[in-house]
């Protein structure tokens, strides 16, 4: 991946409608978004010059700004344009793809009706979120918890909905870890900071109902993808206590993909052929290649 802070890069960035050199991509410091944390964003993701589950991607963007108040204005179908467009003049074929959209800078206070609302999409090269993915990763179990859907929008991809996580995860990398366990305000676990969680029993998947987080489109395509293998999966309420009766753990998103878990704190697990068969069939998927 490109070492350069994403501020000065060469490139171009996708905004309101056209290009624009990747230094000059700016928003003035008095943007309201900035300040009352109401842009929502996706991560996209690109694997040989295609951008997996796009149309999805972008549908929940404009789900995103509804449920905090505001319409982007821009379509579907011009949002998934901008994204192939920007994708395409990156010159790159895997790649991670951000399209976001925010308040400007028209008035600032609580208020916010008389923000004009701008979009954006950048597109730069990416890997693997985790180095060694497949050794597993350790997680620690986070302090802050899923706040519940009477207090924010829960189904929003907002960014002011990912303060818990960021301060999550900085935690769980200064103690070592690589990344946190979030649970949700009941005290059932939820998620880590930017994807879900599977576990294995049994031959069978278990995995959070899902009931206050973000509908995930890596999460759809697991399940998808266990359905083809026959593998039952169990969605349901998942206490702490349960954690030590399961034998494999692995999480899923745009980023992180299929990442086997090695362990949370003092638990232990081994990722198995239930894992590795869906890290394989993930990856197939998303090049195309699953027959």
């Amino acid at each position: 991946m490109q070492s350069a802070p994403y501020h000065d890069r060469d490139g171009h960035i996708w905004m309101d409608g056209e290009f624009v050199d990747w230094r000059q991509a700016k928003v003035h410091v008095l943007t309201h978004s900035l300040h009352y944390g109401s842009g929502v964003f996706e991560g996209d993701r690109a694997y040989d010059g295609k951008i997996f589950e796009l149309n999805a991607h972008s549908q929940r963007l404009l789900k995103s700004a509804n449920l905090l108040g505001y319409e982007i204005p821009f379509t579907v179908e011009q949002i998934n344009k901008a994204c192939t467009d920007t994708l395409a003049k990156s010159g790159l074929g895997s790649a991670y793809v951000r399209p976001i959209a925010w308040r400007g800078s028209d008035m600032m206070g609580v208020a916010s009706k008389g923000n004009k609302i701008h979009l954006a999409v950048a597109v730069w090269a990416w890997g693997d979120y985790f180095a060694d993915k497949m050794k597993g990763i350790t997680l620690c179990m986070a302090k802050w918890r899923r706040p519940a859907p009477d207090t924010i929008p829960c189904k929003a991809k907002g960014a002011g909905l990912y303060m818990i996580c960021t301060l999550s995860k900085d935690a769980a990398e200064a103690e070592g870890y690589n990344d946190a366990l979030m649970l949700d305000y009941r005290g059932q676990v939820a998620e880590c900071t930017g994807a879900h969680v599977f576990f294995v029993r049994d031959g069978e998947l278990h995995t959070p109902t899902n009931d206050i987080l973000l509908d995930g489109i890596t999460r759809k395509a697991v399940l998808a993808l266990a359905k083809r293998r026959g593998i039952n999966v169990i969605k349901r309420d998942i206490w702490p206590d349960e954690l030590p009766t399961f034998s494999e753990c692995f999480i899923v998103g745009t980023a992180a993909e299929i990442t086997p878990v090695r362990s949370i704190e003092d638990m232990q697990y081994i990722p198995g052929e239930l894992t590795v068969n869906m890290v394989e069939d993930y990856d197939k998927l998303v090049r195309g290649k699953l027959k």
